[in-house]
């Protein structure tokens, strides 16, 4: 068997959603991953990488279209162009399903659960108001070689020129095109843009670890969990407008925390959820925030300095736990990790904590799959899950899982 080769076309049938934002169909046995498709279409597609084992293709013609196939609003949004959205030919329902689909893999596949499990937990992704354009409230511009500002091919350096992006925050698109695309930047490496809950709306040239504010206030306001924030610009915080309230009220619901009782915010940044936690624990109880990043840490500080219950430690979560700057017992433990997840050691110094319950905030289905098998491994099961879809048009999900000693 002749394996395919670069830049090669060919008919393929489409199969079953993958993560990544790929659909999976085979050639002569070999797998390829498909962008661009839905499953069951008959497509025309291009290989665009060739690998061990694999291949990945874009769907450059759509020979038999599937029900749930629509144009995408995005003239950028097409093979060989932006990369930032891979779902745009998919109608807003169906983009929900395939999501769940992924999750529900993923944890069958890494998490070692079964569909019976899966299907107890109700897996599901829940759509956040506002629509699936129009949400995105940081918008990171990439620069090119003749300074011209855009949005980065899908895994690739090269910088596609655009006008607008669709699902960039209203008040970024508005920004005059001179402000950002349509500006010269021979000095920076990207354009950072934020449009803030709070009305704030800023935009920096970043370049070699430093940064030059070019409009807009250098710190910005946000909204979220009944308080006002100030954060810098560079700060982490969640892109869609609707997120932050939406997490917190799903890691309220979940981990249930009561009055006097004992609560860790790892991977806690500028202490979003140890400001709910503290709410409900009350002045007889005790908030800890761990987290790495400095101006994380800062903001933590300042914005949660009217709430003596909360503790601010500057360490990584895995340090913290390992050199018992934070100690047992506790009773509630929010982990928020980065997208590789939390990994073997860190739930397994959690769980010797003693908590009564993990609530595991998500932004990758595979890590977080991968945690649950390791805190199934200790004794633990996941009882309860939601899905949200806090970014429309892209592969992405967030994930709120519930896991208590089983």
């Amino acid at each position: 068997m002749s394996g395919l080769e670069e830049a090669e076309r060919v008919e393929l049938t489409v199969a079953a959603v993958a993560p990544g934002g790929h659909c999976v169909a085979r050639v002569d046995g070999q797998v390829v991953f498909v962008r661009h498709a839905l499953p069951g279409e008959r497509v025309l597609a291009e290989v665009t990488e060739v690998h061990r084992g694999f291949v990945r293709a874009d769907a450059v013609r759509v020979l038999e279209a599937a029900p749930d196939r629509v144009t995408p609003p995005c003239p950028y949004a097409r093979p060989g162009r932006c990369g930032g959205c891979d779902l745009q030919h998919v109608a807003p329902d169906a983009q929900l399903s395939w999501k769940a689909a992924v999750v529900r893999e993923q944890l069958v596949r890494l998490g070692g659960l079964t569909e019976a499990d899966c299907d107890a937990l109700g897996v599901r992704v829940t759509a956040l108001p506002g629509g699936p354009l129009g949400w995105r409230s940081r918008v990171r511009y990439a620069v090119d070689a003749a300074g011209r500002a855009g949005l980065l091919k899908h895994r690739s350096h090269e910088v596609v020129p655009v006008d607008r992006c669709l699902i960039a925050h209203p008040a970024i698109q508005e920004l005059p095109v001179l402000a950002v695309t349509g500006a010269n930047w021979p000095d920076a490496e990207a354009v950072e843009t934020v449009a803030s809950t709070g009305g704030d709306v800023a935009v920096t040239a970043v370049a070699a670890g430093s940064s030059r504010r070019v409009s807009g206030p250098e710190r910005v306001r946000e909204r979220a969990a009944g308080r006002e924030w100030v954060l810098p610009t560079s700060s982490f915080w969640q892109v869609h407008p609707a997120a932050a309230d939406t997490l917190v009220d799903a890691v309220l619901e979940l981990a249930d925390p009561r009055p006097g009782e004992r609560a860790w915010d790892l991977y806690g940044g500028a202490g979003l959820f140890a400001a709910a936690l503290a709410g409900r624990v009350g002045g007889t109880g005790r908030v800890t925030v761990v987290e790495a990043a400095g101006d994380g840490v800062a903001a933590a500080r300042e914005n949660l300095r009217d709430l003596p219950a909360v503790e601010v430690v500057a360490a990584r979560v895995e340090t913290a736990l390992a050199r018992r700057r934070i100690t047992g017992p506790v009773d509630v433990v929010v982990l928020d990790p980065p997208r590789t997840g939390a990994g073997k050691r860190v739930v397994r110094d959690v769980v010797a904590a003693g908590p009564r319950a993990v609530t595991y905030v998500a932004c990758d289905p595979a890590a977080f799959a991968r945690d649950v098998r390791v805190f199934a491994e200790l004794g633990w099961r996941l009882v309860a899950l939601r899905g949200y879809d806090m970014f429309p048009m892209t592969r992405h999900v967030e994930l709120v899982g519930l896991l208590t000693p089983a």
